[in-house]
């Protein structure tokens, strides 16, 4: 049996930022994932100036990005139509996660964790503080760290399922690659592409990333949804491989662990209901979660980390109640053409859009002004979800 200070399970931004952290402050950590990386993950891959503030002050430097990868012209659609175009929105880095979470991983080792990506978790004993590998090795935490996504198995150990299948969103996306896609071209974002939710094409180098998702409970048919948005863009999707995925799209943990043990990123549901940008949040919450394991460690008292960690999370907690505010302003869809009307008429709000998830605006600042534009629609809205 090895002793650990910290095991983290999950080697994505949230397990990585995590490891990252506690290593670097002495302890001895373990970072466990069920993959070897460079591997496949479902997500955008746009990485906001949030998740890049969030990158520099955990790990000293800026993340690193070719000039031809930054985003700063954006195309908004509603049911295929232009609803505004920006051509000096502030900068979003399209990247391909297979590179930035190998890098991201490759940080956390050279800080001094040890390695046990490839191996996959057989059981969680909470009571014990100890994770058992399929190969057979024992390992024993002090505090435990689940960073293990959406269907996270310290989740499942805590709470015996690890998230709300009426609250889950779902998303499926695919690369499409062709001389037809335009690696230069804009960032695009279809609302009403699915029920409460919404499409995205992110051009990059070597691939287009193509997407639908919204909440699972209002879309009966994610496939169907796919296939036609794929046809109204021109791409021939049937000889291409879809990824799926849930996704906890706001559903966030008003407890996110117990006592010893933590959870972080999409295992604790830190995605924003809106944008559905989860890497900020992910990279922030490990972060905090470390602080929290070391501070709760330097106390002698490892049961106490939980309270360290919901302290600090409470801002990000608050952005996330504001943006479910906000949400159904936007996604209800006996609200959506109005919202879209107001969204073509408004530079002001595509603007305040984009500066939200650069991260140069919060969510509390804007939802006086959204509401003060559309009080009619806010106050349906609000009755209409509450």
């Amino acid at each position: 049996m090895q002793r650990f200070d910290v095991i983290v399970i999950g080697a994505g931004p949230a397990g990585a930022s995590a490891a990252y952290v506690a290593a670097r402050a002495g302890l001895r950590v373990a970072l466990i994932d069920r993959k070897t990386f460079p591997r496949e993950k479902l997500c955008g891959g746009l990485i906001t100036g949030r998740a890049r503030r969030h990158y520099a002050e955990i790990f000293g430097h800026e993340m690193p990005f070719d000039p031809q990868d930054r985003k700063t012209t954006v195309d908004f659609r509603y049911r295929g139509q232009p609803v505004g175009l920006i051509e000096d929105a502030p900068a979003l880095c399209a990247t391909m996660r297979w590179d930035m979470d190998a890098m991201l991983c490759g940080h956390a080792m050279a800080a001094g964790a040890q390695d046990y990506t490839g191996h996959a978790v057989a059981e969680i004993d909470c009571d014990a503080r100890r994770v058992t590998l399929k190969d057979g090795a024992i390992l024993q935490y002090e505090v435990l760290i689940g960073a293990d996504g959406v269907n996270s198995q310290v989740a499942r150990a805590l709470f015996g399922q690890p998230f709300d299948r009426q609250r889950i969103g779902f998303g499926l996306e695919i690369e499409a690659r062709g001389a037809h896609l335009n690696p230069a071209g804009p960032i695009r974002i279809d609302l009403a592409a699915a029920q409460w939710g919404y499409g995205w094409v992110f051009p990059k180098r070597c691939s287009t990333t193509v997407g639908v998702g919204g909440l699972l409970s209002e879309n009966a048919d994610m496939k169907q949804a796919m296939s036609a948005y794929c046809e109204m863009l021109g791409i021939d999707a049937a000889d291409l491989h879809v990824k799926g995925q849930f996704l906890p799209f706001g559903d966030f943990r008003k407890m996110p662990g117990q006592g010893a043990v933590l959870l972080a990123g999409d295992a604790a549901g830190l995605v924003d209901p809106i944008t559905g940008e989860g890497i900020g949040y992910a990279m922030q919450s490990g972060q905090l979660a470390a602080k929290a394991a070391l501070a709760a460690l330097n106390a002698g008292r490892p049961q106490t980390a939980l309270s360290h960690y919901r302290r600090a999370l409470r801002p990000v907690h608050r952005a996330l109640r504001m943006a479910r505010l906000i949400r159904p302003v936007i996604f209800l869809p006996a609200l959506e053409p109005g919202f879209a009307r107001a969204f073509r008429r408004s530079s002001t709000l595509r603007h305040e859009y984009l500066r939200l998830m650069a991260g140069e605006v919060e969510y509390g600042q804007i939802l006086t002004r959204l509401v003060l534009r559309l009080p009619r629609l806010g106050l349906l809205a609000l009755r209409a979800r509450f």
